[in-house]
């Protein structure tokens, strides 16, 4: 006997097998269905309800879906051999309940049972995604999630700018940019979305130049205009997550408003010299509930105590920084992982080479977001401050 059919026999000694019919039935009952094949077979179908792991990542990904050993797992591949030394693993990891489907999906598909075709990855999102496909927190179905994802950034200027590029090349599905303004070779200092060649371009289309270029597979939706009562709704609605990178602090408020009464997360960052802060307002967020801006400042303050960067400076890098986190923010919400900022502000000090770390209290009299919130429609406040940094 070959040292091959050695092993075969040894695992069919020590591995129970099951017939498809038998995995279907115990997978009614609550039993996982592990599909350890590769994706380009999964393409071809698969059993509903069965968890897609591939063999070569089975061990960094089964704990993370499967975290109860006790359970009972059956394992799956095309003719019933790989599923044997799937099983053996699963057993070494602890799982004391695993059994082998014989015959694989081939006998499955033949008998008649359910089965699917998964939406997957083409070869170009493969390739391109790679380093998203390893990470066991996103994987094939988190990518997949992030290219059906809509993400509004309001402002391409200096904050705007690095969240759209790394939400574009993150493969966000779609991304609207709402800016009224054209490109100043002033703003080139940071603004890195734009170039020499595209001053006195609008930002809008500078931007999606630049973002179609890095990821032509995005969709880039253009709002040149300015944002006001009477079309914020319009344009905020049917966005999963908004980014906001104004400076313009009446903007700021109605960007808070517009969020609170859709329900949108608002990824928010600020800037100031060689100091920035980022946070997540995001009343209805369901593991904690956080507060909206208007917490921290219910009303605009006077013009003079709200200069912009055109009026004292700002390290061009400094909003690269924040505009990153801001994209880290987006991209957790999206795939639902990690801890969003909700009701914490990670402020950043660039000369003292520090992060620190402050509570965001919610104002339970907040009108917008309180307790008993009662505020209706949109207020246009003056014009306090400059454009987007």
């Amino acid at each position: 006997m070959k040292a091959k059919d050695r092993r075969l026999a040894e695992l069919k000694a020590t591995i129970p097998e099951i017939t498809p019919e038998e995995a279907l039935a115990l997978q009614s009952k609550g039993a996982v269905l592990v599909d350890v094949r590769e994706a380009d077979e999964i393409a071809q179908g698969s059993p509903k309800g069965a968890l897609r792991l591939g063999r070569g990542f089975l061990e960094l990904r089964v704990e993370e879906a499967v975290p109860d050993t006790s359970h009972t797992v059956l394992t799956m591949c095309a003719g019933g051999v790989r599923s044997l030394f799937a099983a053996e693993t699963l057993q070494r990891l602890g799982y004391n309940d695993v059994r082998s489907v014989a015959g694989g999906f081939n006998r499955w598909k033949n008998s008649g049972l359910p089965f699917e075709t998964p939406r997957t990855l083409d070869a170009d999102a493969r390739e391109r995604y790679s380093r998203h496909l390893l990470l066991p927190e996103v994987g094939e179905t988190g990518q997949l999630k992030l290219m059906d994802s809509k993400v509004l950034l309001i402002g391409a200027g200096g904050l705007g700018s690095p969240a759209a590029l790394y939400l574009a090349a993150a493969g966000v599905g779609t991304l609207g940019i709402v800016d009224h303004d054209v490109v100043d070779r002033s703003n080139l200092q940071r603004q890195i979305l734009h170039t020499e060649a595209r001053v006195d371009t609008p930002k809008v289309e500078s931007a999606r130049e630049s973002l179609e270029a890095l990821n032509p597979k995005i969709k880039v939706v253009g709002y040149q205009a300015h944002l006001s009562s009477h079309n914020v709704e319009e344009i905020l609605a049917g966005y999963d997550v908004v980014v906001d990178g104004t400076d313009n602090l009446p903007t700021r408020y109605l960007i808070n408003d517009a969020c609170v009464k859709l329900g949108i997360p608002n990824v928010h960052g600020a800037v100031y010299r060689f100091e920035g802060q980022v946070t997540v307002f995001w009343p209805g967020y369901e593991k904690q509930r956080g507060g909206c801006y208007r917490c921290m400042f219910p009303e605009p303050p006077p013009a003079e105590m709200a200069p912009s960067c055109s009026e004292i400076g700002v390290l061009g890098v400094m909003p690269g920084v924040i505009g990153v986190l801001q994209a880290v923010e987006a991209l957790k919400i999206l795939l639902n992982i990690g801890e969003p900022l909700v009701g914490r502000m990670l402020y950043y000090d660039a000369l003292g080479a520090r992060f620190n770390e402050f509570k965001v209290k919610r104002d339970p009299d907040c009108r917008h977001c309180g307790d008993e919130a009662n505020a209706s429609g949109y207020t246009d406040y003056a014009q306090v401050c400059a454009t987007a940094s």
